[in-house]
């Protein structure tokens, strides 16, 4: 079954600007910052963000720790009638995940040309052989979204080219 946007675009964006300050919650952990939120009835019942270096957990994603404190919210593992909205475009394994737990609407701020799974890589949400096909909306506030992890990523490779003049300046002095 193929679902359409019951949001208006005032609602997307400030769904979009929730989940964007958990991605700055994310920046501020020195994680990759992805934020996201699990909407209900135009209510937010779940937020989360990238936690992988902190747990050291590869599946802590912002979209799989979102989605499992929307299960305990809802005290199941179907979230339907729900919408996700989310920083970057979902990985397969998020948007495997979003599929599993029949969440209808998906909404994204920044294209993920690496390793995106809405649209950009592969589309892992629309595969005739599922039962499943939520409604995707990419491009919400994608210039806010794509600009905190641009910061993110050119300051991490900033402060690594300051460790190894570092490094180099101490192995100069032996």
């Amino acid at each position: 079954m193929k679902y359409k946007s019951t949001l208006t675009q005032e609602e997307k964006e400030y769904f979009m600007q929730e989940a964007l300050k958990e991605a700055k919650i994310a920046y501020l952990h020195e994680e990759v910052p992805i934020g996201c939120v699990i909407v209900k009835d135009k209510k937010i019942i779940a937020k989360a963000w990238n936690t992988r270096e902190l747990s050291q957990d590869a599946t802590n994603h912002a979209e799989t720790s979102a989605i499992r404190l929307a299960n305990q919210h809802e005290k199941s593992w179907r979230l339907e009638k729900t919408a996700i909205f989310v920083t970057v475009e979902p990985c397969i394994m998020c948007a495997g995940s979003i599929l599993l737990s029949r969440i209808e609407e998906v909404y994204y701020g920044a294209s993920n040309p690496k390793g995106g799974a809405a649209g950009s890589v592969v589309n892992v949400m629309d595969i005739d052989a599922t039962n499943h096909a939520p409604y995707i909306e990419k491009g919400i506030l994608e210039e806010e979204c794509a600009t905190i992890m641009s910061a993110f990523f050119k300051e991490k490779r900033q402060k690594l080219k300051m460790k190894k003049k570092t490094s180099n300046l101490s192995n100069d002095s032996l």
